[in-house]
């Protein structure tokens, strides 16, 4: 449990610093002379790069564990923040933006390994990738705002600097906070320990080596259009919040509007009884349910925004731990990494399309309905079938 806390605290203050920028990126690329059409970009490139750092990251975090890529993703990611911080030029921007991409995306893949490793079971897997998406909410709740005021307070360059600090701080603290082979070690003397003392020793043996090989479900491609359609969305959703008229003449208006989506995703986080209800079921209802949201804020429909920020928030609590605790239950846990690293691979594509898409087509159709249609269309090319396995049920 002290391992799967480590792990929570240092995924907080990555998605703390990334999601503090999401308010002030867009303001102060414009202060640097940025179109929007750049702007979208700038903001999409960080998620192009994602994929060869995704690639690199699933095979690395399972030939040699997580802890080291946990560690310099934290440390050379604040690193770079410090020189973003100084950054006068928007192509100065993109490149800085380019390889901060590169950089984070092994700590996901490594923190999801290694969560989904040391739980008990598949319910306790859940309840792991549950608190994932918890710690990930908690973050995004309080950063956007804290991002605003850190810059409304002392300015961007000094905002992107104690920004960048913290990060080091906190690789610094998972050099002594990880315990991963002890743990690990730990885990293997108590599985061997109960095939030897369960007097059905049989059965004992046989649940050890179907969680060693795998439930033999294979993921099909097709699945991954949902988590990629999803992180299209919000990249669309990230790109025009603070490009709102409202938003533009207050950067603490931008602030709240990302604080109030992840108010809802908290909310929807805190009902742990869903961590009961199939993760598969969870992520179809969600999707339709987001989908709906943004199709009601093309078509302008009367829901104030602010509520409609609240829904969209609730949708993401319920999509966000279904799929990683979905992924955890039918793969082996020696292909967690490569498993893990396709889920991050998804989501930079879809965050690379999203505020692209949006940045190019926004004056002649509606960005929200952009995010409507992709998310429909993943969920009509979804495979059914191969997910009525039981293994899927938590």
């Amino acid at each position: 449990m002290r391992t799967a806390i480590w792990l929570y605290l240092f995924m907080f203050v990555a998605f703390f610093d990334l999601h503090a920028q999401y308010p002030i990126l867009s303001p102060f690329a414009l202060s640097l002379g940025a179109a929007p059409s750049f702007i979208g970009l700038i903001m999409g490139v960080y998620s192009l790069t994602h994929l060869p750092g995704n690639l690199l990251a699933g095979y690395g975090v399972d030939k040699y564990g997580s802890k080291f890529f946990i560690v310099c993703s934290l440390i050379v990611a604040g690193i770079i923040l410090l020189f973003q911080s100084n950054v006068k030029d928007p192509w100065h921007l993109l490149y800085i933006r380019s390889i901060s991409g590169f950089v984070l995306a092994f700590l996901s893949p490594a923190c999801l390994s290694l969560l989904a490793r040391i739980a008990r079971d598949r319910i306790h897997q859940s309840k792991l990738m549950a608190g994932n998406g918890l710690v990930h909410t908690l973050a995004s709740v309080v950063s956007p705002a804290a991002g605003a005021v850190l810059v409304a307070k002392i300015g961007f360059t000094t905002s992107f600097s104690v920004l960048g600090w913290i990060l080091i701080f906190t690789g610094i603290l998972a050099i002594f906070g990880v315990k991963e082979k002890e743990m690990l070690a730990h885990k293997a003397d108590k599985a061997g320990a109960k095939a030897l003392l369960d007097p059905h020793g049989h059965h004992a043996s046989q649940d050890i080596k179907e969680d060693d090989e795998g439930d033999g479900v294979s993921i099909p491609w097709l699945f991954f259009l949902i988590p990629m359609a999803l992180s299209c969305s919000q990249g669309i959703l990230f790109f025009e919040l603070p490009l709102m008229k409202s938003a533009r003449e207050s950067i603490l208006t931008s602030g709240v509007f990302f604080t109030l989506v992840s108010l809802g995703a908290l909310l929807s986080i805190s009902f742990w009884f869903l961590n009961k209800i199939s993760p598969f079921l969870r992520t179809i209802c969600g999707s339709i349910g987001l989908a709906a949201v943004f199709f009601g804020l093309a078509i302008q429909w009367p829901i104030p925004l602010t509520v409609s920020l609240f829904l969209i928030g609730m949708a993401k609590g319920v999509i966000y731990p279904a799929l990683a605790a979905l992924l955890a239950s039918i793969t082996s846990s020696s292909r967690y990494g490569r498993v893990f690293s396709l889920l991050s691979i998804s989501y930079s594509v879809g965050a690379f399309i999203g505020p692209m898409m949006a940045g190019q087509l926004r004056d002649h159709i509606s960005s929200y309905f952009i995010a409507f249609f992709i998310l429909m269309l993943a969920l009509s090319l979804l495979p059914f079938r191969t997910f009525k396995s039981p293994v899927i049920t938590s």
